[in-house]
């Protein structure tokens, strides 16, 4: 066999063993931690992972790297489907959790990892190659914290000015709860038109709700916002209600984006089914990996539907799989991009994939593109999250 520059890779290194399992819980200094995975072979040769974090269960995700990681050493890190089907198999007894697969995610994304530079490769060459040079990104995290109209407009300008053609917020305020009042509608509305009348016609607007409201909801906000030429509307409710995903997409005129909070195949199926969605958007560091949500893109090819890959990840490793995986997919449209991460992925990584004028070009390096300073890590450990002001009865409306 031989690598694209000509040198041979040997047998040997395709016996390489697998002899640890490391990860980082890391603080990038806004708002969550982060989870960076290392695989590491009697070759020499490591891999980069990250696993998908969510706000008080990072230990119960690194708990899972740990009782998984113990079951890699000795492994081939080539045989990639065979370890995410015994991770469910055997290892979980066939019982998933977002925990198991954000897990599964990090490590199965080191082993791509692993195998695209010990062939030299860059991931999406071992995937089938490129569907196209450069994949589009979104940028989201700007809005945090905002409240008033006037100000989602102001830092949309300010995200329009800095090359970027496509951006993504929730206009709806807190608390998430499944039937909103009416002044929570019409917020909404003020929102979304500020930052149109700011940005112009020309910028591709995304609406996220966070799987939030019923359909009665949905169907009439999303219809009073169609008029402002959204790019899509994301998870009205959530991914277990496909009949009525479908009912909201039927009735409201803009594209229905689901899937972040749905993980491996079987979970896509009935939405695909039921014709839930136009769009779906599976994370990588929760799917079940690079390869899970290649096929999950694939599954979606016969149905007419695109997929958007999530990524409330980092700006690194996840991201850089994202792209690999993307730069496969015939279906295709845009991916997701947290403007405030990027300082601290430079602080960690000196070639993080960064967007020009909305774009990310494919890297050309072996694996996934990306060198991790290691050492960097420790200077950024996670930090245990504050608890947080949880609803009580008496905080809770009367009715709507």
């Amino acid at each position: 066999m031989f690598s694209g520059d000509h040198n041979p890779v040997t047998l040997d290194e395709f016996h390489m063993k697998i002899t640890a399992v490391k990860h980082y819980t890391l603080h990038p200094g806004w708002r969550k931690n982060l989870i960076f995975v290392k695989v590491e072979t009697d070759e020499g040769i490591h891999g980069w992972g990250e696993a998908y974090s969510q706000y008080d269960r990072d230990p119960a995700v690194v708990a899972q790297l740990d009782g998984l990681g113990r079951y890699m050493v000795g492994r081939s890190p080539f045989d990639i489907k065979h370890f995410t089907q015994i991770a469910f198999d055997d290892y979980a007894a066939r019982r998933g959790s977002v925990e198991l697969f954000c897990a599964v995610s990090g490590i199965e994304q080191a082993l791509w990892d692993i195998a695209g530079k010990a062939c030299k490769q860059p991931v999406y060459n071992l995937l089938g190659g490129r569907c196209r040079d450069k994949v589009r990104v979104y940028a989201n995290g700007w809005s945090y914290g905002l409240k008033d109209p006037a100000d989602y407009a102001r830092a949309a300008e300010k995200v329009v000015a800095q090359g970027w053609t496509a951006l993504k917020f929730d206009p709806l305020p807190a608390p998430w709860r499944t039937y909103i009042p009416k002044e929570h509608e019409e917020r909404a509305v003020r929102v979304v038109k500020a930052v149109r009348d700011a940005v112009g016609p020309d910028v591709d607007i995304l609406i996220d709700q966070h799987r939030r409201i019923a359909p009665m909801h949905a169907i009439r906000l999303d219809r009073r916002l169609a008029e402002f030429g959204l790019y899509w509307m994301e998870e009205s409710c959530a991914a277990e209600y496909p009949d009525e995903l479908a009912q909201i997409r039927r009735q409201i005129g803009i594209p229905v984006v689901i899937g972040e909070a749905t993980y491996t195949k079987t979970g896509f199926r009935p939405l695909l089914e039921k014709r839930a969605a136009d769009i779906l958007n599976p994370d990588v560091a929760c799917v079940g990996g690079i390869l899970e949500l290649k096929e999950i893109a694939a599954m979606a090819e016969p149905f007419l539907v695109a997929v958007s890959p999530h990524n409330y990840n980092s700006t690194v490793v996840a991201l850089a799989a994202t792209v690999h995986a993307s730069a496969t997919m015939p279906n295709f449209i845009i991916t997701e991009y947290f403007l405030p991460l990027v300082e601290f992925g430079d602080k960690v990584c000196r070639n993080q994939l960064k967007p020009k004028n909305g774009y990310i070009h494919l890297p050309t390096a072996p694996g996934l593109g990306i060198e991790i300073d290691e050492a960097a890590l420790v200077k950024y450990p996670g930090k245990p999250y504050a608890p947080r002001t949880l609803r009580h009865p008496g905080d809770e409306p009367g009715g709507i």
